[in-house]
């Protein structure tokens, strides 16, 4: 099943949750992204920078 984000893309996020270890979650399409240092409810601009089989990890732009 392809993701629904590449490595390098530039996107648009709204943090929904917090996970065990301090990242924010996101989501595109149901697909999490975690953003390491983003709050709860915040929109960000993030770049993906590695996208694994369930998830992917972004930082802020």
């Amino acid at each position: 099943m392809p993701k629904p984000v590449k490595e390098g893309e530039e996107i648009e996020v709204t943090i929904e949750a917090i996970a065990a270890k301090g990242d924010g979650i996101a989501k595109k399409d149901g697909f999490v992204i975690f953003v390491p240092g983003a709050h709860e409810g915040e929109t960000v601009k993030v770049r993906i920078t590695s996208v694994k089989p369930r998830c992917a990890v972004a930082e802020r732009v």
